[in-house]
């Protein structure tokens, strides 16, 4: 009998020194103020948004959209590798990591608090500085964008919007559509609890201009079908002292060179003045004389339009002049 306690004090002994090793193993890695910080790291790595908005403890309580936080807006994170963890004499851990996030590397510092314990054995952690952080994103004439490849659309129409941001992460910034372009704006959100600024400024593209050159080309040729001297709406003309006794025939000799430029209203752009020159052919009898002589000459003149780019693709010019 006394061989047998011996025994069973021998194994009890042992399981309780492994459990106690296990247990001294764990809190230093995985329940450890870095092992939470790194299973934060590695939702992001596996784009697993639900996972690592619950390790940040994230609640959607802010007027910042979450539209970011979203699989399909996340990027690529690799390279996951511990720097340092540090406590302060709060109990505060400063956990910096190393990363890449789409070929952008960079280190993050993050600030762990211990909350509890689990099953008695084993601490447990939180996010005292959220590790999201907001971009400032203005999108410039037009609303809509594409942030990673997720197709969005601005609630302002003037000034910046405000999208919160997993930390670390890299988000490209584009705008391609028919008649739009931008250059993208790639940002890299490192610090958690930052603003980050980025600017998407959407511009003309070749199509657009060669739509908005036919457009005007088409106004300006309507133009020349009024058989008057100061054709309605039309940004030529030619006053006569003398009486005409043909009808007026107006033709485009130059059209104006259209330039797209942003306007002042969202789906509104502008060309800026242009020089352009018609030409007029009409018999006039002269008031002094009575002799017919026939006019015919160039008609120089400038002109600008507003542009309208409706929804469905439709342009709409305007002269200003």
């Amino acid at each position: 009998m006394r061989r047998e306690i011996i025994t069973w004090s021998v194994v009890a002994a042992l399981i309780v020194g492994a459990f106690a090793g296990t247990v001294l193993i764990l809190n230093s890695s995985l329940y450890s103020a870095s092992g939470f910080v790194r299973a934060y790291l590695d939702a992001l790595a596996r784009d697993d948004a639900e996972g690592a908005l619950e390790l940040a403890g994230f609640t959607d309580s802010t007027d910042a959209s979450a539209e970011l936080l979203t699989r399909d807006a996340m990027g690529e994170l690799s390279g996951i590798r511990l720097i340092g963890d540090e406590s302060d004499a709060s109990g505060l851990h400063h956990v910096v990591y190393a990363w890449t996030a789409d070929g952008v590397a960079g280190q993050s510092t993050f600030e762990v608090r211990r909350t509890g314990t689990l099953l008695a054995f084993f601490p447990t952690w939180s996010f005292e500085t959220s590790p999201l952080a907001t971009i400032e994103l203005d999108v410039q004439h037009d609303d809509r964008f594409s942030a990673n490849g997720l197709e969005l659309v601005t609630p302002n129409e003037n000034g910046p919007a405000s999208y919160l941001a997993f930390t670390p992460a890299t988000y490209e910034f584009t705008h391609e559509t028919e008649f739009l372009t931008a250059n993208p704006e790639t940002v890299t959100a490192t610090t958690p609890g930052s603003v980050v600024p980025a600017k998407l400024d959407v511009q003309a593209n070749a199509k657009f201009v060669a739509a908005a050159q036919a457009a005007v080309n088409k106004a300006l040729d309507d133009c020349t079908t009024q058989k008057v001297l100061l054709p309605t709406g039309c940004p030529f003309g030619q006053e006569i002292s003398n009486r005409i006794v043909t009808d007026p025939v107006w033709s485009m000799i130059t059209y104006p060179v259209v330039a797209v430029d942003p306007g002042a209203q969202l789906g509104q752009w502008r060309m800026p003045p242009a020089a352009a020159t018609a030409h007029l052919v009409v018999d006039v009898k002269s008031i002094f004389d009575g002799s017919v002589s026939t006019l015919d000459e160039d008609v120089p003149f400038t002109v600008g339009y507003t542009i309208s780019l409706l929804p469905d693709g439709e342009i709409i010019v305007s002269a200003t002049f």
